[in-house]
């Protein structure tokens, strides 16, 4: 008799996938708010969302610093008093601030819903942007920023973007050490102004929230405002930098940073599910071709991987990896010849099973609970999309074909439109 624990256990791939069912209330002053019910525990995560990330910046750093500024005083609170009503009633706030959006999420108990929702409201419009706290902030950042300049995977990051996108829009655009002065109390409120209204925000609720909380929502943010039109996003250039094999050096470097990508379709293109799976079998997951070649097999690095990120404008593919000084030229052919083998040699069908059943069960992941419910559909909305997006995507992962992947290969890995960039010590 075979040894039991050597077995491997039989795959299940699950038959259907149960999408969230997400309902649409919209307040008499227009804001829209998206319900999610769900989840066993009495924990409630409410997101406020702006159309106000780092592609609506006339300069580096400003929407970021608001965003982190919201925090740091209102009209009518300090920070520490903001902090210390937080921890009372045991709710945290998660702010962030991204390529297209910015905003904060909230979690905290139904019964404090009353409290904490109107906290909230004067946290994200009553924001006072005090001096001292506004200076702290801007030091405190410039020493990270003077530190991350020493790492080579935040070189080989940056000059990737203001490759791909150019350094004249905000995708693009690099930050120097003089922006941390420019930065002033009165930037971030007019940027404040023009960004965080209720024209310009959306919420998404998901948990075990009471049914009184849209009367409370109705009550906080519905009232008439005057508010200034959103301006239009800066125009993307047509194409980015001319030179797309680029050598950043950093003296004394121990290891090279490399990014290989260039620009690619967002969400919202039919093609996109099927260049999901593609280059989930590239670099997406552990057991990728990427990740066997350069890691399990030539032992050149620690990992590797292959991402797909999509923006308003845009969207970007790339492949990032730290390889030792030496081995940075075998690596990058290496990367070369699996894009190469995608474009011209069929994958196997037992290599596409496998993959189709970890995009799967991550598809499951994407909708465990409550929380991953809301960014799961944040992560489509904010596309103009919905469920069918996700349903696209599930009957994409488990019908494309071998022909179809290469097909795409060809389409969107042409390697002389890739971008080189490498970060080190030569």
């Amino acid at each position: 008799m075979k040894n039991p624990g050597k077995i491997q256990p039989p795959v299940f791939p699950p038959e259907e996938i149960l999408f969230p069912e997400v309902k649409l209330v919209t307040l008499s002053g227009g804001v829209p708010v998206y319900t999610i019910e769900s989840g066993t525990e009495d924990v409630v995560r409410a997101e406020f969302t702006f159309r106000a990330g780092q592609a609506r910046e006339d300069i580096p750093l400003l929407a970021s610093t608001v965003n982190m500024m919201l925090t740091e005083g209102s009209q009518r609170h300090s920070s520490e008093e903001i902090s210390s009503m937080l921890d009372f009633h045991g709710s945290f706030i998660n702010p962030y601030c991204e390529k297209d959006r910015a905003g904060f999420v909230i979690f905290f108990l139904p019964k404090y819903s009353g409290e904490l929702l109107k906290l909230a409201r004067e946290i994200v419009f009553e924001p006072a942007f005090p001096e001292k706290e506004l200076r702290a902030l801007m030091n405190k950042r410039l020493r990270w920023f003077l530190t991350n300049r020493e790492k080579v995977q935040n070189l080989a990051s940056d000059k990737f973007y203001e490759s791909v996108f150019g350094n004249s829009h905000p995708y693009g655009r690099q930050t120097s050490e003089p922006d941390f002065e420019g930065i002033s109390s009165e930037l971030t409120r007019v940027f404040h102004k023009t960004h965080y209204n209720l024209s310009n925000l959306a919420v998404i609720l998901s948990g075990r929230f009471r049914k009184d909380t849209i009367e409370m929502l109705e009550d906080l943010f519905s009232s008439p405002l005057t508010e200034p039109d959103l301006p239009p996003l800066a125009p993307l250039p047509e194409k980015g930098k001319g030179e797309k094999d680029i050598y950043v050096h950093k003296q004394n470097a121990v290891q090279t940073s490399i990014r290989i990508g260039s620009r690619t379709i967002n969400k919202r293109h039919p093609d996109y599910p099927g260049l999901k799976v593609l280059n989930m079998i590239l670099g997406g997951y552990f057991g990728s071709r990427l990740m066997r070649n350069i890691r399990e097999e030539k032992g050149l690095t620690y990992g590797i991987s292959s991402s797909l990120t999509s923006l308003d404008l845009s969207g970007f593919k790339v492949i990032s990896t730290d390889v030792s000084n030496e081995n940075r030229k075998l690596a990058t052919d290496e990367i070369y010849m699996e894009i190469d083998k995608l474009r011209n040699i069929e994958v196997e069908e037992a290599e596409l099973g496998i993959v189709r059943n970890y995009m799967s069960g991550e598809m499951l992941r994407m909708f465990d609970g409550p929380f991953a419910l809301a960014e799961s559909f944040r992560a489509a909305w904010e596309f103009g999309l919905d469920n069918d997006y996700y349903r696209r995507l599930a009957e994409k992962i488990k019908s494309i074909t071998p022909d179809e992947i290469k097909a795409l290969a060809n389409t969107y890995y042409n390697i002389e439109e890739l971008y080189e960039i490498s970060a080190g010590d030569r």
